[in-house]
C-alpha cells in the first residue's frame, strides 16, 4: 500500500514537472516573440537624419539668392549719359527780329517781317531805304549771306519761297515810268552758295527795261 502511494506521488510529481516545463517553454517563446516585435518597431530613426539635413539646404539657397541680388543691383543704365541725339538740341534759326537788326545796321528798314521764315534753310527779308529803293537780304540758317544785287531796286516783292529757293519779282521801268511789268528771278541755294537762276534786270538802261 505504501509502495503504491509512493508510486502515485512520483507520477504526479513527474507530470507536474512536465507541465511546468512546457509552461516555461511556452512563456519563453512568448517573451522571445515580444522582443522581436519591439525590435522591429523601434527601427525607423532614419527620417530624423533626412529632416536634420533639410534646413542647411534651405539656408544655402537663401544665401546664394542674396548674393545674386547684391551683384546685379547696381544698374549702369541709371547713371549712363543720355544718347548724343537726346543731349544735342538743334539750334533754332535766327528769328525775324535778329534779321531785322541786320537790315537796320545797314541802313534799311524791314518791309514785312512775316516773310522771314526761320524754319527754312534759306530765309529772305526785304528792306527799304528812303531815297534809294529796296533790296532782298538773304540768310542761311539765320546767318547773313548778302543781298540780291549791289544796287537797290525800285520795287521788290517775294512771290514764292521754299526751303532752299526764293522767287523775287522786280518791277520794270521804261524811261522812269513803271510800265514795263514785272520780271521774276529765282534765287537758289547750291552747296551753301546763293545764285540767281534767272537773269536779273539791269539797274539802269538808256533804252529798254530796267529795275529803276
Amino acid at each position: 500500500m505504501t509502495n503504491t502511494m509512493d508510486a502515485m506521488r512520483r507520477s504526479l510529481t513527474a507530470k507536474a514537472a512536465l507541465v511546468l516545463g512546457l509552461f516555461t517553454v511556452a512563456l519563453a517563446a512568448g517573451c522571445g516573440s515580444q522582443t522581436k516585435t519591439v525590435t522591429v518597431a523601434s527601427t525607423p530613426p532614419a527620417p530624423t537624419t533626412s529632416t536634420a539635413t533639410t534646413p542647411p539646404a534651405s539656408t544655402t539657397t537663401t544665401a546664394s539668392t542674396q548674393t545674386t541680388s547684391e551683384t546685379t543691383s547696381p544698374s549702369t543704365t541709371r547713371t549712363a549719359p543720355e544718347p548724343s541725339f537726346a543731349e544735342t538740341e538743334a539750334k533754332p534759326a535766327t528769328g525775324a527780329s535778329s534779321a531785322a537788326a541786320v537790315l537796320r545796321s545797314r541802313g534799311y528798314t524791314p518791309v514785312n517781317t512775316s516773310e522771314y521764315r526761320p524754319q527754312q534753310t534759306l530765309q529772305v527779308l526785304l528792306g527799304a531805304r528812303t531815297g534809294s529803293g529796296e533790296q532782298a537780304f538773304f540768310f542761311l540758317d539765320g546767318r547773313y549771306l548778302g543781298t540780291d544785287t549791289k544796287e537797290p531796286s525800285a520795287k521788290l516783292a517775294v512771290v514764292a519761297q521754299g526751303d532752299t529757293e526764293v522767287a523775287i519779282s522786280y518791277s520794270l521801268y521804261r524811261d522812269g515810268s513803271p510800265t514795263g511789268g514785272q520780271q521774276i528771278v529765282h534765287f537758289q541755294l547750291n552747296d551753301g552758295k546763293l545764285a540767281a537762276a534767272d537773269p536779273i534786270p539791269p539797274a539802269h538802261a538808256s533804252s529798254g527795261l530796267s529795275r529803276n
